[in-house]
């Protein structure tokens, strides 16, 4: 993998996604014990459905991202 890099000395550039990777690298990464191509697309499946439907973010008032962006749009 390939971090994403801001241009020097603007950390705010991709902001959101530095801070899903962020939180990918310490909830799912740094925890695999297998490091196969199997294992490593199932667990980026995997954590890419939770990010998105089960996790919880306080910055959506405590709701999911999906919840989140259903509610803003009714």
């Amino acid at each position: 993998m390939i971090g994403s890099h801001s241009r020097k000395g603007n950390c705010h550039d991709n902001a959101c996604i530095e801070s899903f990777f962020s939180h990918f690298k310490s909830e799912c990464l740094y925890l695999l014990h297998d490091y196969s191509e199997e294992a490593v697309t199932q667990a980026v499946e995997q954590y890419i459905y939770f990010y998105n439907y089960r996790r919880f973010q306080k910055r959506l008032n405590h709701l999911a991202p999906i919840e989140y962006r259903h509610q803003m749009a009714a």
